[in-house]
This record gives structure tokens, C-alpha cells and sequence, in this order.
């Protein structure tokens, strides 16, 4: 698990650092920030379209070996990309050919590593492991932005994209290396589900569940729970969590700061996301009411930020809702990657996906059009509002869904309960 970590550092950083260097490229190819925005859009279009069919070929074929081809190709594709920049060849059509490209394969090696690390570590330890990856990934944020601006200035573009592909190789070559702990027996007082729906199953054996995309599919939606998630991350992701988009409008506009003054803001926020990521690390069972109480409370907390006077009461603000955030994606992650039985992960993480780009291409566009209307304050407190409104209804509906009363054996009862089996079940 200590060298995937160290791998996946090594290869968000590149991948920050071409994400950094391709948008550069597009506005210096075109001179447009619409191009840059479709140059993106691509990219994520495969997640959109073929999420479910990546998902279900992670559940078909052999995990370790995806992963390491998948990464193979995501590196071939970046020593292209140098090629072509070095030579001086790239243009608006072939970078979005190539940025297509990614994405397809991003389809297959998203599920296959994400599923690769948990079987890393034993099944109680899971929750864990996927914080450790928030970390590592908002760690790789960091560095990789601000290694692709310093590699550009002094070495060419055409050195961010080798880097990128020389993370990737790095990656498929400590694959082959890692161990499943498949085999680790649980440790003694590890947690134990509440109940059958909610067991989290780890690497080992489950029962065999039908191969198809339907199914797949059809899984999902029967799923309360994570059905449930879906709605509160689109929620959020429509009303507020943009604060990339929201926060640099409400820094440079009403609050009169300027480029610096929101790098500070964005610093705090990757700090934050960073402390959030260490907090969720630690969480054993986490449920999809967490998830939501940690939704609404970032959402009054928007409300507060948009309601803010100055650059430091926002400061005061904005880690905290970054902390909510990244504990929230935190558990959000664990139920997904955790909930469904082993041979489904695969499509779930598939669907998730597809769901999750289908958020991120909308919440933009609502956010913007809100900020029209009401303005980035009354988009902020509107939005906020909104969240906390709707997740607090929906945690009082569920409360007043009271279970029945369970039964209490007495000691003689118990003992019965042990002679007849019938009683037992019954009880």
C-alpha cells in the first residue's frame, strides 16, 4: 500500500502538470477560453458516454493487469503529445483527438486502480485506504499546478507531458509488484456491518453476480443508498460546491481582491481539502447520513461565506468548508467503492462516473446562470440555502420512518433460542 500511495503521488503530480500545460496550449493554439473549455469537455465526454462499459470490462478482466495496461496507454499517449509539441505539430484537432483518447481509456483505469488499491489492505481497513488516496490526490493537486507553471517557464511544454508519461510508466511498473491482502484475516474488534445491505466487502470471494451492463445498471437504481448519494453530490454540486467558479467571483467582485488575494483564498481550500482527507482517513463505517449532515453544514457555512464582509472573515470560513467537503467526498467514496458486492464494483464505479461528469458539466453552467440572476451573494446564501433545506427535510422524512421494536430474548428465551433453531430464526 506504501507503494501504490508513493506511485499514485507520482502520477497526480504529472497528470496536474499536463492538465496545467494542455489548457496553456489550447489558449496559445486558439486564443480562446471557449476552446479551453471544450478542450476539457472532451475529455470528459467518454466518462459520459462509456462510464458503464469501463466499468463492466474492470469487472471482467484481471484488475492488476488492467490497471498496468490502461496505464501503459495513458503514458503512451502523453509521449505523443511531447512528440507532436516538440516538433512543433499539434494543432486544435489533434490535441482534442488525443484528449478524447484519454478520457476512453480514463473510463477503464479509474474503476481497475481505485478497485486495485482497496484490495491492497484487509477489508476493515478499506475506509482508510480511500483517504489516503483523497490525500495523495489533493497532494498531487498541489504540486503537479505548480510543477506544470515552473516546468513550462524554463523547460517547454513539451517536458510536462514527458514527465506526465514517464508517472504513468512509473506506475504500471510497480503494479506487477503489489500483493492482495485477500488472505489477511480480519483483526480481532474490527467493525462489524449493521446489517446484510450495508456489509462492506473487501477483496475476498462474494457471490457471482451476473457480468452484463444492464445489470450493472439496474444494481444501481435499486440501490436506496446509492441513489441517494447521487442526489445529494448533484445537489451540492449544482447550488455550491463550485467554489473554484464562486469564490473568484465573489473575491475579485464584491469583496475587491485581486489574483493574490484568491490565491490565498485557494490555498486555504487545498489546505483544507488536505486536513479533510486525513479526518475521512479515519472513518470505519461512514453512512450516508454523515454524508449528508456534512453537506448541509458546508451549505450554511456557503451561506455564511456569502454573506461575508471582508477577504479575512471569508479566510475564517473557507477552510471549514473545505474541510466538509473532502470528508464528505471521503465517505461519499468509501460507500461507493465499499457497498456493492466485489464482482459489481466495477459498473458501480463505472455509473459513478458517468453521474459525477454529468454534475461537473452542468453545476457550472446553473452556477454561472444563478450568479446572473442574484448575483455571486445571492447565488451563495440562494444556493446554500437551497442545500441545507432539502438534505434537513429529507434526514426528518427518514427519522420519522421508525423501525419496529426489536425483540429482546430473555436469558431463559436465549437459551431456548440455542436448542430450537426455529425459535432463533424466528427471533
Amino acid at each position: 500500500m506504501r507503494w501504490w500511495s508513493v506511485a499514485n503521488l507520482v502520477s497526480n503530480i504529472g497528470t496536474w502538470m499536463q492538465l496545467t500545460v494542455q489548457n496553456l496550449l489550447v489558449l496559445q493554439l486558439t486564443g480562446s477560453a471557449a476552446a479551453t473549455g471544450l478542450s476539457i469537455s472532451v475529455q470528459a465526454a467518454p466518462g459520459l458516454l462509456m462510464g458503464l462499459a469501463g466499468g463492466a470490462a474492470v469487472d471482467r478482466w484481471p484488475r492488476k493487469l488492467t490497471a498496468a495496461v490502461s496505464q501503459a496507454l495513458l503514458g503512451a499517449v502523453a509521449f505523443t503529445m511531447a512528440v507532436l509539441v516538440a516538433l512543433d505539430q499539434l494543432n486544435l484537432g489533434v490535441l482534442l483527438g488525443l484528449a478524447a483518447v484519454t478520457g476512453l481509456i480514463a473510463t477503464v483505469d479509474g474503476p481497475a486502480c481505485a478497485l486495485l488499491g482497496n484490495d491492497l489492505v484487509p477489508p476493515e481497513d478499506v475506509p482508510s485506504a480511500i483517504g489516503v488516496g483523497s490525500l495523495v490526490h489533493n497532494a498531487g493537486r498541489l504540486a503537479g499546478a505548480a510543477l506544470g507553471g515552473v516546468t513550462v517557464g524554463f523547460l517547454g511544454a513539451a517536458a510536462a507531458y514527458t514527465a506526465n508519461g514517464l508517472s504513468f510508466l512509473f506506475v504500471a511498473a510497480v503494479i506487477p509488484f503489489l500483493r492482495p491482502a485477500a488472505a489477511v484475516p480480519a483483526r480481532p474488534g474490527a467493525p462489524t456491518a449493521r446489517d446484510p445491505e450495508e456489509a462492506v466487502v473487501g477483496p475476498v470471494a462474494a457471490p457471482a453476480q451476473p457480468q452484463g451492463v444492464r445489470q450493472g445498471l439496474l444494481f444501481f437504481l435499486g440501490r436506496r443508498r446509492l441513489v441517494a448519494l447521487a442526489g445529494i453530490g448533484g445537489l451540492s454540486a449544482l447550488f455550491g460546491r463550485n467554489y473554484g467558479l464562486t469564490l473568484v467571483v465573489l473575491v475579485t467582485g464584491p469583496l475587491a481582491g485581486d489574483a493574490a488575494a484568491f490565491g490565498v483564498v485557494s490555498t486555504v481550500l487545498a489546505a483544507g481539502g488536505i486536513v479533510g482527507a486525513v479526518l475521512g482517513a479515519r472513518l470505519r463505517r461512514p453512512t450516508v447520513r454523515l454524508v449528508g449532515m456534512l453537506a448541509a453544514g458546508g451549505a450554511l457555512l456557503q451561506v455564511l461565506a456569502g454573506l461575508s464582509p471582508s477577504l479575512a472573515v471569508l479566510l475564517v470560513l473557507v477552510l471549514p468548508m473545505a474541510v466538509a467537503e473532502s470528508v464528505s467526498e471521503t465517505a461519499t467514496t468509501t460507500l461507493v467503492q465499499t457497498d456493492p458486492p466485489a464482482p459489481m464494483r466495477g459498473r458501480v464505479l463505472g455509473i459513478w462516473g458517468t453521474v459525477r461528469t454529468v454534475w461537473g458539466l452542468a453545476a457550472p453552467a446553473t452556477l454561472g446562470l444563478l450568479m446572473e440572476l442574484a448575483g455571486v451573494r445571492g447565488a451563495l446564501v440562494f444556493g446554500g440555502l437551497v442545500v441545507a433545506a432539502v438534505l434537513g427535510s429529507g434526514c426528518l422524512l427518514r427519522g420519522r420512518r421508525r423501525a419496529p421494536e426489536p425483540v429482546v430474548l430473555l436469558p431463559q428465551d436465549r437459551a431456548a433460542a440455542t436448542v430450537r433453531p426455529g425459535l432463533g430464526t424466528a427471533a
